[in-house]
C-alpha cells in the first residue's frame, strides 16, 4: 500500500491504473501511427492525428474515466457484473470526453472520427474487463490481501471490531500463544515473543497492530512490557500501528470506541491554513457557478415536473445546522408531500417512504433534488465538500448519545462529502454513529486534494444511486 491523502492506498489498484494509462497509450499509438496504423483520408482526421501527444491524450481520458466511474476500486473488480457496468459506463463516459477535448465536433470531422473512436473504445473496454478478469484468478488466490498481526490484550476484540467487510483487503493473524486461551482462534502465527523483520517477512505480516484494552492509572508495569517486542519490531522498521492508527490510516474512518478528547491535541491535522481555505472557497465559487450554468435548463425541466407532479411549493426550505452550530435556511427541490411532518416531529428518510412524491423519487436517488444548494455554496453557508448538513433537532438528539457529534460542526456542512462516498444514506442512530467516524476523519484530514477525490467519487455514487433515498 502507499500513502495518498493521509490513508493507504492498495499499491495494486495504483500500479494497475499505472500499467494500463501506459499499455493504452502504446497501444493507441501502434494503432494510429505503428504498423496497424489506420489510413484514413486526410480530410477525416487532424493534422496531428498520428502523433504520441494524441495517443496520450486519449489515452489518459480514457483512464481518468475508468477512474472517475471506479474501476480501480478493488471490491469492483472481484463483482463481475459491477465490473461489467462500470467498464461499460467509463467507455461511454469517455467517448464525448474524446470528442470535446479532441475538437472533433467540427461536421467535416465528427461522423469518420467518432466510427474509429468507437472502435477504440471497444478495443479498450474488451482489455479493460481482460485484465480485470485475470485480477480475479489472482485475488481468489489471495496474494494482494495483507496479513496483519494482532498483537495486545485486546487483541480479539480489535479483530473483530475490524474483521467484517474488510477480508478483501485485510486478514488478520493472532499469535499461536493465544490459541491456548481460546482454541477458536484462527489463524495464527508463531510467537510475538520474535518480531524480527525477517521473521515478520517469513509469514508475510505486512504490519503489526497493536491493540490494548484501557489501562486504569497505576496499571502493573508488566502489561507495558508485553508490548515490547513491538515497540523492539518498529524501531527495526517494521510497520506498527495502534488500533486508532489502523482504522485512520488504512480504513480512512476515526474508531470512536477508541479515541477521546486527547484524541483531537494528538499529531498534525485539523487546520486548512489560511492558503488552504482561500483555496477551497475559489473551487466552491468556481465548481458551483459552472454546475448552475450547465444544469440550468436541467433545473428549469425538474421545476415544471415537481410543480406539475403535485401541489405546493418549487423549493423545500429546512433550517440546517451550518459552521460553528449557526444555523442557516438550505435549499431543495421538493420531493415529499407539503404534509410529510403534518405531525410536527421531525423524521427520518426511510427506504420506499410513502411520503416521497413519484417525481421526488427520481430527483432524489439522482441526487437532483440538490443541485439549489448549489445556492447555499455561492453564498458562503456550504461547501461542495464537508459533513452532510442536519436538522437541529436530529443534532441534539445525536449528540446526547453519540460521543463528539457536535464536533463536525467545525467545518461547513457540504453537498457531498467523505461521508457521503463511503456509506450510504443515515436514517438512525447507528447509522450517524457510523458517519460521524467518516466526517471525523475529514475534519482531521482535509484538504485541497481530498476533496477534489471527494468530488471525483460523487461522480460515481450518483451514476450508481449508491445510498440514495
Amino acid at each position: 500500500m502507499t500513502r495518498f491523502v493521509a490513508r493507504y492506498v492498495p499499491m495494486e489498484m495504483a500500479a494497475l491504473w499505472l500499467f494500463e494509462l501506459l499499455f493504452s497509450c502504446a497501444g493507441i499509438y501502434a494503432i494510429i501511427a505503428g504498423p496497424w496504423a489506420i489510413d484514413p483520408p486526410a480530410r477525416a482526421f487532424p493534422p496531428d492525428f498520428a502523433s504520441l501527444r494524441h495517443a496520450a491524450l486519449l489515452a489518459a481520458i480514457f483512464g481518468g474515466s475508468g477512474l472517475v466511474i471506479g474501476l480501480y476500486r478493488t471490491e469492483i473488480c472481484i463483482k463481475r457484473r459491477r465490473l461489467v457496468l462500470n467498464a461499460a459506463l467509463a467507455a461511454i463516459f469517455a467517448f464525448p470526453v474524446a470528442l470535446l477535448v479532441g475538437g472533433h465536433f467540427s461536421a467535416g470531422l465528427s461522423e469518420v472520427y467518432a466510427i474509429w473512436l468507437g472502435k477504440l473504445l471497444a478495443l479498450w473496454l474488451a482489455f479493460v474487463l481482460l485484465s480485470r478478469f485475470l485480477l480475479q484468478f489472482a485475488f481468489a488466490r489471495r496474494p494482494f490481501v495483507r496479513r496483519v498481526l494482532l498483537v495486545g490484550s485486546a487483541a480479539k476484540e480489535a479483530r473483530d471490531r475490524i474483521g467484517p467487510g474488510t477480508d478483501h483487503r485485510f486478514e488478520f493473524v493472532l499469535p499461536d500463544s493465544a490459541a491456548a486461551t481460546d482454541p477458536a482462534v484462527s489463524p495464527t502465527v508463531p510467537s510475538s515473543a520474535s518480531m524480527a523483520p525477517a521473521t515478520l517477512r517469513r509469514d508475510r505480516i505486512w504490519a503489526i497492530l497493536v491493540a490494548e484494552a484501557d489501562m486504569p492509572a497505576g496499571a502493573p508495569a508488566d502489561q507495558a512490557l508485553a508490548l515490547e517486542p513491538a515497540r523492539q519490531s518498529r524501531l527495526r522498521g517494521a510497520r506498527v500501528f495502534n488500533e486508532i492508527g489502523f482504522w485512520e490510516h488504512c480504513l480512512g474512518r476515526v474508531n470512536l470506541d477508541r479515541i477521546d478528547r486527547n484524541w483531537f491535541l494528538s499529531g498534525d491535522g485539523f487546520a486548512d491554513g489560511r492558503l488552504g481555505t482561500l483555496a477551497k472557497r475559489a473551487l466552491d465559487i468556481m465548481v458551483s457557478a459552472v454546475l448552475l450554468t450547465l444544469t440550468f435548463p436541467l433545473m428549469l425541466i425538474v421545476a415544471l415536473a415537481v410543480k406539475l407532479d403535485s401541489p405546493g411549493a418549487l423549493l423545500y426550505r429546512q433550517v440546517r445546522v451550518g459552521l460553528h452550530g449557526r444555523p442557516f435556511t438550505l435549499l431543495k427541490f421538493r420531493s415529499m408531500r407539503t404534509d410529510a411532518e403534518a405531525g410536527g416531529t421531525p423524521r427520518w428518510a426511510a427506504r420506499r417512504d410513502d411520503r416521497v412524491t413519484r417525481i421526488g423519487r427520481f430527483i432524489r436517488s439522482t441526487r437532483i433534488d440538490e443541485l439549489p444548494q448549489l445556492l447555499n455554496v455561492l453564498h458562503g453557508e456550504m461547501s461542495l465538500v464537508g459533513p452532510r448538513p442536519e436538522r437541529p433537532h436530529f443534532v441534539e438528539q445525536l449528540a446526547e448519545v453519540i460521543p463528539f457529534y457536535h464536533e463536525r460542526a467545525h467545518v461547513k456542512p457540504g453537498i457531498t462529502g467523505w461521508a457521503q462516498v463511503n456509506y450510504p444514506y443515515g436514517a438512525s442512530v447507528e447509522d450517524a454513529r457510523e458517519k460521524l467516524s467518516y466526517d471525523l476523519y475529514y475534519l482531521k484530514n482535509r484538504s485541497l486534494l481530498l476533496d477534489l477525490l471527494i468530488l471525483v467519487s460523487t461522480v460515481r455514487v450518483i451514476l450508481f444511486r449508491e445510498g440514495a433515498r
